[in-house]
């Protein structure tokens, strides 16, 4: 994800974002699930960790958590967590093989313009060992569009997610729909799918 408005939003609003954060993490259904699908002691990526709560959970979980995100900001909340080793980096720096038992993809993808997903998707299915576990969560909807503090967004229908994620090689598990408020302040749809390699 290179857009630039987006990363200086969350460079911006780092803390804000960490504070919205805070009391979510440890009751997510969503994150135990996950945690309870990867091996004990097992390899995890964060891939757009933001402030690094959900891989401090992971850490705590005993999993050996690497996290990625582009915004410095971000980056040097997620290194403070402990068992957390955090990366300044983007999707396009992916490029592992068979490197980790699951990567948790959780409201980040959904920066990427849609052309590039096939691409991630793929680097993401390949950087997973084989039969790992992947969790992709995104605001549901159509088309593209700038939210009310300028990040970039792209929604996807369950149907079209799906299918990209098995043209990728993924055997969809588990979705699960909501909504919620974000940065912007505004409800909005989201889905989830997991999915194993």
């Amino acid at each position: 994800m290179s857009d630039n408005e987006t990363l200086k939003v969350y460079g911006d609003k780092a803390a804000e974002y960490a504070d919205m954060l805070k009391d979510v993490v440890a009751k997510d259904p969503l994150l135990a699930a996950f945690i309870a699908d990867i091996p004990k002691g097992g390899t995890v990526l964060d891939l757009g960790c933001g402030p690094g709560d959900f891989a401090a959970e992971m850490a705590r979980a005993g999993l050996v958590v690497t996290a990625y995100d582009p915004v410095p900001e971000m980056v040097e909340m997620a290194a403070a967590h402990a068992g957390v080793t955090a990366r300044q980096a983007s999707f396009d720096d992916l490029n592992a093989e068979n490197e980790y038992d699951g990567i948790w993809a959780n409201f980040s993808l959904l920066h990427a313009a849609r052309e590039d997903m096939p691409r991630h998707l793929t680097q993401i299915a390949t950087a997973l060992n084989p039969g790992g576990r992947f969790h992709i969560a995104l605001k549901s909807g159509e088309g593209s569009k700038r939210d009310r503090v300028g990040r970039f967004y792209t929604y996807y229908t369950d149907s079209e997610l799906t299918g990209l994620l098995e043209d990728a090689g993924f055997a969809v598990t588990y979705r699960a729909t909501g909504s919620g408020k974000g940065l912007d302040g505004q409800e909005a749809p989201w889905i989830c799918l997991s999915a194993h390699g």
